[in-house]
């Protein structure tokens, strides 16, 4: 397996967790930045809240840590959380834009 490989099946991964409150996935809904894959198969998300204030700030980031951890082939996995930029709609999918009525 290549990176490439893995990280498509990270960003699958990534789209089966939803923030509760919105009936989206994280992907979908923009909170998720970048994904680093290096040589070793050692993972770094990069993810935003909807706000810092978020009712999920303790827990989202983790379950997003572990379930990129469970994935085979995925050595290590840190999240790393940022608030710049600031999470705005425009950072939305179309589809999760649709989704909820903002087209």
């Amino acid at each position: 397996m290549n990176a490439n490989d893995l990280g498509e099946k990270i960003v699958k991964t990534l789209k089966t967790i939803y923030d509760p409150e919105i009936p989206v996935d994280i992907y979908e809904l923009g909170l998720i930045y970048d994904v680093f894959v290096n040589e070793d198969f050692h993972v770094k998300v990069i993810m935003t809240l909807t706000t810092p204030n978020c009712p999920v700030a303790e827990t989202l980031p983790v379950e997003v840590e572990d379930k990129v951890k469970s994935i085979e082939g995925v050595v290590d996995a840190k999240v790393e959380l940022t608030f710049e930029p600031a999470w705005t709609r425009d950072l939305m999918s179309e589809e999760a834009k649709l989704e909820l009525g903002f087209l």
